[in-house]
């Protein structure tokens, strides 16, 4: 039974994590901000209350957790704001990099002393963060952050390989969640994380820091 630490888990990808993590023996530790009903339900362990882009709130989290050793955190919290050119907003550009890229990486620094050899670090990205794929423009602000987070977590497995902790950089797919608005062209929640958990059980130091769609195609940077 591994020890799974999920952020964002309070809907949508970050719940179905939970949810399936849980259904198949592995103790879950979902973090977030409020939790839903559906998150409550699930009976995991909940962290409430937690702001990744506070430090001060991180290091609560990291208190509550008194030194349990994790072997998968999943970084999934993450928000999209439109930003286009003619209604460029700086403001939302920045709060989509504190909480898509330097979130995940504050978080990391502080639970470092709870990861050991053989631990996994998933970053949650997106195909919109692939400078190569970018055929449509626009989306600025997630666009940015998320081509920043690839970064760190390229930065991260170089960082992390001689403490033999292994780095995946994930794209759910297009997924019927309400940060698409239920697109219809999407896949169900439950398909996005059986194929993300897929992704995730086959990591290794070898295949570390590798951009990976959910379906197990190697995605451009």
């Amino acid at each position: 039974m591994a020890t799974v630490l999920v952020t964002g888990a309070n809907r949508g990808i970050g719940t179905e994590y939970c949810r399936q993590l849980r259904d198949r023996g592995d103790a879950v530790i979902a973090i977030c901000r409020r939790p839903s009903a559906e998150l409550e339900a699930l009976g995991v362990r909940i962290e409430a209350g937690v702001e990744i882009t506070s430090e001060p709130a991180i290091a609560h989290l990291v208190e509550q957790l008194d030194g349990r050793p994790l072997d998968v955190v999943i970084h999934n919290a993450g928000i999209l704001e439109r930003t286009n050119l003619e209604e460029l907003d700086g403001a939302s550009i920045l709060r989509q990099f504190e909480v898509n890229a330097l979130g995940p990486l504050r978080l990391t620094r502080a639970l470092l002393g709870q990861l050991s050899s053989g631990s996994k670090l998933i970053l949650m990205t997106s195909r919109m963060g692939s400078i190569e794929d970018n055929s449509s423009g626009g989306s600025y602000g997630y666009r940015m952050s998320k081509v920043a987070l690839c970064m760190a977590g390229k930065s991260l497995s170089i960082d992390l390989q001689p403490r033999g902790i292994a780095v995946a950089i994930l794209h759910p797919g297009l997924v019927r969640t309400r940060m698409t608005n239920f697109h219809g062209q999407g896949i169900s929640p439950e398909q996005s994380v059986r194929g993300l958990l897929e992704r995730i059980d086959a990591l290794t130091l070898e295949s570390s820091g590798s951009f990976w769609h959910a379906n197990g195609q190697v995605l451009p940077w």
